[in-house]
């Protein structure tokens, strides 16, 4: 019984898997900044607290409040290979979590980064 559920889920799950990894693309492409993220995780708050303290415009999905959230991080652990959140995409690229995120902006690549891709509307964020 239970491998017959698995490979029904299976071809399911392929065109789920689809048309979440087209969302999640679209999603990604949708703003100079995209993150993926879920309403309670601290590591999401960080990446958010900081892109308002730059300036930074951005858009947001909280994967934890949508139907198709499972997924759609599904999809996005296929594409990027990153499995958790927040998930961070920049100018459409992806640049990956907290920690890349936070390291970029160590070593004074964030803000480049964001000024590139449009997201910052003046040159004042602070390093």
């Amino acid at each position: 019984m239970g491998s017959i559920l698995s490979s029904q889920n299976t071809q399911m799950s392929k065109e789920v898997m689809e048309t979440s990894l087209s969302k999640a693309k679209d999603l990604a492409a949708s703003s100079p900044v995209f993150l993926f993220s879920k309403t309670y995780c601290g590591y999401c708050k960080r990446v958010k607290d900081l892109l308002k303290q730059l300036g930074a415009s951005y858009k947001v999905l909280e994967l934890d409040t949508e139907s198709d959230g499972g997924e759609i991080q599904a999809a996005l652990a296929e594409w990027t290979g990153q499995r958790t959140v927040p998930n961070v995409f920049i100018g459409g690229k992806h640049i990956g979590g907290c920690d890349s995120v936070l390291e970029k902006h160590r070593a004074g690549q964030l803000v480049p980064l964001l000024n590139d891709a449009g997201a910052i509307a003046n040159n004042s964020a602070q390093l």
